[in-house]
């Protein structure tokens, strides 16, 4: 089975600098390299689902700039079944300035909305059509929040799953929240979102459960290193972070979304999904940039790897 993902989102162009740690207020540091990207949520999270075997049809707005055109260059070149480009004529095109230090990888990065930001109800009402055809439709919070909302709506209305990502965290109603089937904070959003602190398994239990008091049917908490938990209508399960050596963790997150919202559109249980879209973050950290994203097959072999090494253990 070939799902349907419908993913509505950011568009992004990434200028990329890898530096041995990361600079202090008025430091001019020389860089290790750079690179430009493709990025933006809702690319990275649509290229991931593709790749992690669904039928996609992303949805996005870009300004008419060079940034622009470099996004219809990339985005026909990734080979996603449909894409439907909404232009900003005054509004630039999303842009993100990354930082990407250190043997471990981590990142800081500094995002212009841009174009993403400017996307019209009107425009939104003629993508219906495509939202309702979608078994999953992704979203996450890097557009103007009337969008999202009403993609949510159109998804809901046609009996699509849906799936938020709320990235990056800005407040929401929690009326919002018990539209959406699934919730997928990292450790920071969660705690933004229900005013703890969130550094392990046990404090990412106690704040899903904020998040179901809030509305929140489905939550998965991302942990980076440790793993991540899944409470399923409040039952919990752990999900093992798998093993990888990591060279870029710029679009992990994206990576987790984009695979969990393919397996899912695919007909595989949440707790199934979530240990698939874990192997294939893993996997996706060990290549650079974050649209350089792994296929099917290689996160499968990651999962079937974990699992030969447990029953060897």
């Amino acid at each position: 089975m070939s799902g349907k993902v419908c993913v509505f989102g950011s568009f992004n162009f990434d200028m990329v600098a890898r530096v041995e740690r990361f600079p202090v207020p008025g430091e001019s540091l020389v860089a290790c390299g750079s690179m430009t990207s493709a990025g933006g949520k809702g690319a990275n999270q649509a290229t991931a689902a593709l790749k992690a075997g669904a039928n996609v049809h992303y949805i996005g707005k870009i300004g008419n700039d060079t940034f622009g055109h470099f996004a219809r260059r990339h985005l026909k070149g990734v080979g996603f079944n449909a894409v439907t480009l909404l232009v900003a004529e005054e509004v630039p095109t999303g842009n993100a300035l990354i930082y990407v230090a250190g043997n471990d990888a981590e990142n800081m990065i500094a995002v212009d909305p841009g174009a993403n930001m400017t996307v019209t109800d009107d425009e939104i009402a003629g993508c219906i059509p495509a939202i309702g055809c979608a078994d999953v439709v992704l979203v996450q919070l890097e557009n103007n929040l009337s969008a999202i909302e009403q993609v949510v709506d159109a998804a809901k209305a046609a009996g699509a799953f849906v799936v938020l990502n709320p990235a990056p965290w800005q407040p929401v109603e929690h009326a919002f929240l018990s539209k959406v089937d699934l919730l997928t904070p990292n450790a920071t959003e969660a705690g933004l979102m229900t005013g703890r602190r969130v550094d392990s398994l046990a404090a990412a239990a106690e704040a899903a459960d904020a998040l179901h008091a809030q509305g929140a049917r489905n939550v998965i908490i991302t942990l980076g290193a440790k793993g991540a938990l899944l409470s399923e209508q409040g039952v919990k399960s752990p999900i093992p972070c798998f093993p990888s050596h990591p060279r870029d963790t710029t679009g992990a997150g994206d990576a987790f979304n984009g695979a969990l919202a393919a397996r899912l559109a695919c007909g595989e249980p949440l707790h199934s999904a979530a240990r698939f879209a874990a192997a294939y973050a893993a996997v996706s950290v060990e290549k650079q940039g974050a649209s350089s994203l792994p296929d099917y097959q290689e996160a499968r072999e990651r999962l079937l790897r974990a699992a030969s090494d447990y029953e060897m253990a």
